[in-house]
């Protein structure tokens, strides 16, 4: 285990999370820009009905004995082999299952072009049985500063390739190949890092202890991902491919967005919860921390990318993508309520209360059935369809932070308070700077001046008004540059 206070390790691996977050979706952005601008709507359209079986593979190997391994406070060398031989085994018969569907897919949806290219995709499950491991080992020991490296190098590496393919003409196969070459390229350099090598033991009594903790969590991201998933199938089935490629473009960029934000925050806070998950005062200040840096950051964020929407998707996607701006602000507002969902379900799972994350899944994905269907089949509604995972997204802020008062004595009232200043001045800052498109200038310096204009505002008040989080994060950089801790979380 690495030295230093846990406070300490905390913060360097917030920072190098973040770094690793932002520098991989930087790279990945220009990717995915380039590709689009190369690419038709229709085929990032099948590349989301592709993705579906992907990411609820990717849950069934990854999810569950993943967080298991980052919580137990026992674990061995010997458990993080069996875990493995876990997944690994469930990642081949998936792959087999997957691969043996997939004509069957493609007649359903009528895309007879994804058959061979889901049996290629599907490989990755195979590949993240390992990287699984790898990455809750780097969590564990809270050395962030590894995934760092081999998601960048990852994101390098698999984007030059997929855009070469792309621009040979290669199609959906340029996807495929940028998407399998990510998970292949930093497993391999995430190897180099991490000493472990898988053995061959498995102990059952082991095994059976962790998926004790982690089918809850199985069961959780089976729940949230197929939800997640039951849009796509539903919008590429009612609809067409190219109006599913112009939702699935549109919740991609403020999905990467609050992935960058709101993903560097919440890996790590896991970490430190389960190192003093019996000492529920500090629980309640790592949570509390968390969850209002994550908004300070997020809030404005998301509001300024959906108020520069249009002249920013103008500019890097074409003038064929502008049918995804609707839907890309809507996300934008979705993606802006992350932060609350988010760190109350990981600083349950830090506690070990995988079974009240489990309740909390069902009774969200009931609400969200519930009014995905209605706007399906009863409105009839692409717009409505995205629009009701806004409402959703605001009912289940509730169902999150509902039994945060008994569990880490902090209630939903309390977390209203604490992310309300970064809402409000969002909001004002972004009101403030949508007029700038009203100027007709051109795309880049509506853009820049948006950015410039709303950054300045936003930090201008938040220094006037002294919001906490910002004199937080100012005297935090000032005690890490002067050797200093900075000041403690309330």
């Amino acid at each position: 285990m690495p030295t230093g206070s846990l406070k300490e390790r905390t913060i360097g691996s917030l920072f190098w999370k973040l770094f690793e977050q932002g520098g991989a979706a930087a790279i990945t952005l220009i990717v995915q820009i380039v590709m689009a601008r190369i690419l038709a709507p229709d085929e990032f359209g099948m590349l989301a009905i592709m993705l579906v079986f992907v990411n609820i593979g990717n849950v069934v190997v990854q999810s569950g004995l993943n967080t298991a391994v980052i919580q137990a406070p026992d674990i061995t060398e010997r458990d993080y082999s069996t875990v493995f031989w876990m997944c690994f085994v469930v990642s081949l018969v998936l792959y087999a299952f997957v691969f043996f569907l997939a004509p069957v897919v493609a007649a359903f949806y009528a895309m007879p072009a994804i058959v061979a290219p889901l049996r290629v995709l599907v490989l990755v499950l195979i590949v993240n049985s390992y990287n699984s491991i790898q990455e809750a080992i780097v969590a564990r020991q809270l050395e962030f500063f590894k995934t760092f490296r081999s998601t960048v190098t990852a994101a390098v590496v698999s984007g030059s390739i997929g855009i070469g393919v792309a621009l040979a003409g290669g199609g959906i196969w340029a996807l495929v190949v940028q998407q399998l070459l990510y998970q292949l390229c930093k497993c391999i350099v995430l190897a180099a890092q991490v000493p472990w090598k898988p053995h061959l033991v498995f102990e059952r009594a082991r095994a059976v202890r962790l998926f004790r903790f982690g089918w809850k969590l199985l069961a959780s991201g089976l729940l949230d991902q197929m939800y997640q998933s039951l849009s796509d199938l539903i919008i590429g089935k009612l609809f067409n491919s190219t109006q599913l490629g112009y939702v699935s473009q549109g919740k991609k960029y403020p999905q990467a967005l609050g992935t960058v934000l709101d993903g560097a925050v919440q890996p790590v806070m896991l970490s430190a919860v389960a190192h003093v998950q019996d000492d529920r005062a500090r629980v309640r200040r790592l949570v509390r921390r968390a969850l209002k840096t994550s908004t300070f950051f997020i809030m404005p964020a998301m509001t300024l990318f959906a108020v520069a929407a249009e002249p920013l998707v103008t500019l890097l996607l074409g003038e064929k993508w502008v049918a995804c701006v609707p839907y890309l602000q809507v996300y934008c507002f979705v993606y802006g309520l992350l932060p609350i969902h988010s760190t109350n379900l990981q600083a349950f799972n830090g506690v070990g209360r995988s079974d009240l994350f489990l309740k909390l899944e069902v009774v969200k994905k009931i609400i969200g059935l519930v009014i995905l269907c209605f706007a399906a089949f009863v409105l009839h509604d692409l717009t409505a369809i995205v629009f009701g995972y806004a409402v959703s997204g605001v009912i289940c802020t509730f169902v999150n932070a509902s039994p945060s008062k008994r569990v880490l004595g902090y209630a939903y009232s309390e977390q209203l308070r604490d992310i309300a200043p970064a809402f409000a001045l969002s909001i004002v800052c972004g009101l403030a700077v949508y007029p700038i498109s009203w100027l007709g200038l051109h795309e880049i310096p509506t853009i820049a001046l948006m950015c410039v204009a709303m950054m300045v505002l936003y930090l201008v008040l938040a220094k006037l008004l002294r919001v906490e989080e910002l004199t937080y994060l100012l005297n935090t950089l000032k005690g890490m540059r002067g050797g200093r801790s900075g000041a403690d979380a309330r």
